[in-house]
């Protein structure tokens, strides 16, 4: 039986998230229904990332096993052929090894976020960004930020119902630039706990707009403490970028 790997792009904004639910469409079930619609089969597609509502991807990686040989090219095509019109699209499709596990076997996962910081609304990117009107000073945020990165315990970063085991993590990197009208928060690390991407934006914001300062947000990351973050960003904003494999780094070596 063999296993594939999918690469995998999506606007989040018509979904209930990643993962399976009962209170709405995933991009989970729509990419399940899609392969039975080519297939016949009943399958589990296994992502690497459980993005939430409202939460987009332009890599999402997710595995699956088929009960017989397809071609790359017919399992992609086919999937994005009885996936519309949902806002989902198999960019390439892959042969994995029998023993690959799109979630488990994750060495890194990368998340953007854009905040359009300007008067005027956005229109084209309505679902796509931040609309934040006050000024705000990309190079402030991002000397901030660098006291997210490394081991901490994120307790006041985490979302409250957040499942995970420990809310200790490492951020291998959180960097804050502008481009033009666009701040881009960029953040890499092995994983995430629920709602801290938009938890680090939100505090960062403040910052930006100069209601906290660096010291400050060291506070409230060393408080421990859900009732010292700052309000929590927007879902539209976040966007995963990449997922990385050690197969990924022994074929570009």
């Amino acid at each position: 039986m063999p296993r594939y790997r999918l690469i995998i792009e999506y606007d989040g904004s018509g979904f209930v998230g990643w993962q399976r639910q009962a209170n709405g469409q995933s991009v989970q079930e729509a990419i399940e229904r899609a392969v039975l619609g080519f297939s016949g089969e009943l399958v589990d597609v296994v992502g690497a990332g459980r993005t939430d509502t409202g939460v987009h991807a332009t890599h999402q990686v997710a595995h699956l096993d088929l009960g017989r040989d397809w071609t790359l090219d017919t399992v992609r095509d086919a999937i994005n052929f009885h996936i519309r019109p949902h806002s989902v699209c198999i960019l390439r499709a892959e042969l994995a090894a029998p023993t690959f596990h799109a979630r488990f076997d994750a060495i890194s996962r990368a998340y953007t976020y854009v905040i359009l910081n300007r008067k005027p609304p956005p229109v084209l990117e309505r679902n796509q960004v931040w609309h934040v009107t006050a000024p705000l000073d990309a190079d402030v945020m991002n000397d901030a930020a660098q006291e997210l990165v490394g081991k901490h315990d994120y307790t006041t970063f985490r979302a409250a119902a957040c499942q995970a085991l420990s809310p200790v993590k490492t951020v291998d990197s959180l960097t804050v630039q502008r481009d033009g009208n666009h701040i881009i928060v960029h953040a890499r690390a092995r994983s995430f706990l629920h709602h801290q991407m938009r938890s680090f934006v939100g505090a960062l914001r403040y910052v930006g707009e100069g209601k906290w300062s660096r010291a400050d947000l060291a506070d409230a990351l060393a408080a421990r403490n859900r009732a010292r973050c700052a309000p929590v960003a927007p879902a539209g904003g976040l966007t995963l970028v990449a997922v990385d494999y050690p197969d990924d780094a022994a074929a570009a070596s």
